[in-house]
Parts: C-alpha cells; structure tokens; sequence
C-alpha cells in the first residue's frame, strides 16, 4: 500500500484553472468528517454575513440556538448563539476551498457588507490565491483557490523542494 491515496476521487474540489467551475452546493446529511463551531453575539448579523458575504448557505436552523452553514460538501460551520464576540480576531485561521472565479466575487462581497474585512487577495508560494477576511465574530477565514499548475514556475520549484511532484511527474 502507498503512502499516498489520491483524495481527489471524493473530493468536491474541482482541478485548477481559469475555466473550473464550483460544485452545487450540496444539501444533503452526512456524518460531517470536521466542522467548526463560531460563538456569535448576533446570529443574524453573522448569518447574514457568512450567506451574502463567504457564500455559505443555512442547511438547518435550530432557532435561537443553533444556525448550521454549508458551503461545498465538507464546508460545515455551526454559529450558535454567544454572550459577545471575542474583541479581535485570533492567530488561528479555518480554511475553505473555492475557485478562482470566486475570489473577486467574494472579496468584494465581504467588503460591501464589512469594509475593512478582507485582506487580498494574495498569491502563496504554494500555488493558490487567498483573500483572509475577519467575520463579525472575529472568526479569521482564509478562502483559498488552487491556480493552474506551470511546471516552470516558482511555485513548482517551492512545491517541489518541499517534496511535492504534480502525479504525472512521478
């Protein structure tokens, strides 16, 4: 047996490039494999932020206790009710997977509704665009899209000298 399984089989991520288009937004109840949990002040507010900002949508309510958010399958985010927010946003950061398509769209549909909330977006060293936006909550959410691989780029040397080869590289 390998090292290595190739997860791209049941992954909802789509390959990279400027024409990958993103999943429907998948409505259906399965065992969820992780999931956060955002204490929230005001659940309006942070439901309406994390629908019409970070694209998420309600799956379920629960009222007055529990609002859970999906974006992608394996997208899960539970806001529930909290006596206050923390007062700034931790080191810590939750990422969610999108398309390079959406960056743009999303950065500018944060900041229409928070304007100081988005950071980028911004090119890694591993080959994907970012945008990090704080929520209302002060939950620091990266929303990163994987860019189509060039084997001559530095990004393929970084990749590669951590390790990484693309699979028909061997």
């Amino acid at each position: 047996m390998s090292d290595h399984y190739n997860a791209f089989e049941m992954s909802p991520v789509p390959d990279p490039g400027p024409d990958a288009v993103p999943p429907e937004l998948f409505r259906g109840i399965y065992g969820m494999p992780a999931f956060a949990t955002i204490p929230t002040g005001d659940l309006a507010a942070s439901v309406e932020f994390w629908t019409r900002g970070l694209g998420f949508f309600e799956l379920f309510t629960i009222p007055d206790r529990l609002v859970h958010l999906r974006r992608w399958a394996f997208q899960d985010v539970l806001l529930v009710p909290a006596a206050n927010a923390p007062e700034r946003a931790p080191a810590m950061s939750l990422s969610f997977a999108c398309v390079l398509s959406q960056i743009d769209s999303l950065a500018e549909a944060c900041r229409t509704l928070r304007p100081e909330s988005v950071d980028g977006p911004r090119d890694t060293p591993w080959n994907t665009r970012d945008i990090e936006v704080i929520t209302p909550e002060n939950a620091r959410i990266v929303l990163t899209a994987a860019k189509p691989f060039d084997p001559a780029s530095q990004e393929a040397r970084n990749l590669e000298a951590m390790g990484i080869t693309p699979p028909d590289a061997g």
